[in-house]
């Protein structure tokens, strides 16, 4: 399946044992000894929601929360009719995601952002945070302190502006001017393992369009760079709205194609987009 070209294997583990999933999203995400894909998704029963839902990157690292992920994930309930809730509640790493259908697309509650340095997580002292003074939301203003907007973090001899988000998962966000032209292959490994990010990052490359778009590029943790991001979009849009750049209601082009992102008054973010099944089949795995 895919999101907007974010390419997923979905596996129904409802009665299966898969004994090493790592080991199997390394195998079948490779896309010359594989079956190629960005992430593998496991489906499973859930004791606290209506179903569980495990994310394991390319390289075989668990994930907690993928926005184009879901949408397929919760597709493949809806098309083989496993519920027929219009609201789906999907147990994650991130926490219980409630996604949507919306006219022929999904729309997904991303949850709250969460800005704490410590939270994201990234290892930054608070005595040297750098604020550029954005225009912080009221339901937010009050915790300021800890925030990573507009933090200097040289890379070779290259300074970058960064901004910093967690959807469950962490997010770097770094505005440019020419999106299309920036070296996304050369920077982004490079920033996804600094040491300041001691769960490694996902970095969102992002040129503001005007209040209402921007154009994004992402180096997804464990994946590479990918034709869309999910839990990137969201956390691109927080940041453009959060520096002033942008409205709390912003257009998303990836290059896979666009989602609409909401930061509602409620703090909440809200995603909609669509998801596409490609095929489906039977695969034997040997243990």
């Amino acid at each position: 399946m895919h999101g907007l070209g974010n390419d997923f294997i979905l596996i129904d583990c409802r009665q299966l044992n898969i004994h090493n999933p790592s080991e199997l999203s390394r195998r079948l995400c490779h896309r010359h000894f594989g079956i190629g894909a960005d992430q593998m998704l496991l489906l499973f029963d859930s004791e606290v929601a209506d179903f569980k839902m495990r994310i394991f990157n390319a390289d075989g690292s668990e994930v907690e929360m993928c926005g184009n992920g879901i949408r397929c994930f919760v597709k493949y309930i809806w098309d083989r009719r496993l519920s027929d809730k219009k609201v789906l509640e999907v147990e994650t790493l991130a926490g219980i995601i409630r996604p949507e259908k919306a006219d022929g697309m999904v729309r997904v509650d991303m949850g709250e952002p969460i800005f704490e340095h410590e939270k994201i997580p990234v290892r930054i002292h608070p005595e040297y945070l750098l604020f550029s003074n954005p225009p912080i939301p009221t339901l937010v203003k009050e915790s300021t302190r800890g925030f990573v907007i507009d933090y200097p973090l040289m890379i070779d001899d290259e300074e970058f502006k960064i901004t910093c988000v967690s959807m469950g998962n962490p997010h770097v966000v770094i505005f440019v001017n020419d999106v299309a032209d920036f070296p996304v292959q050369r920077y982004g490994p490079v920033i996804e393992t600094h040491p300041i990010f001691p769960r490694r990052t996902n970095v969102e490359f992002v040129e503001v369009l005007s209040s209402k778009e921007i154009k994004m590029r992402v180096w997804e943790r464990g994946a590479g760079e990918t034709m869309a991001c999910g839990t990137g979009a969201s956390a691109a849009a927080v940041a453009s709205s959060m520096k002033g750049l942008t409205g709390r209601q912003v257009l998303v082009h990836l290059s896979g194609g666009d989602l609409f992102i909401d930061w509602a008054s409620d703090n909440h973010v809200n995603m909609t987009g669509p998801a596409a099944e490609v095929f489906n089949g039977v695969i034997e795995i040997e243990d």
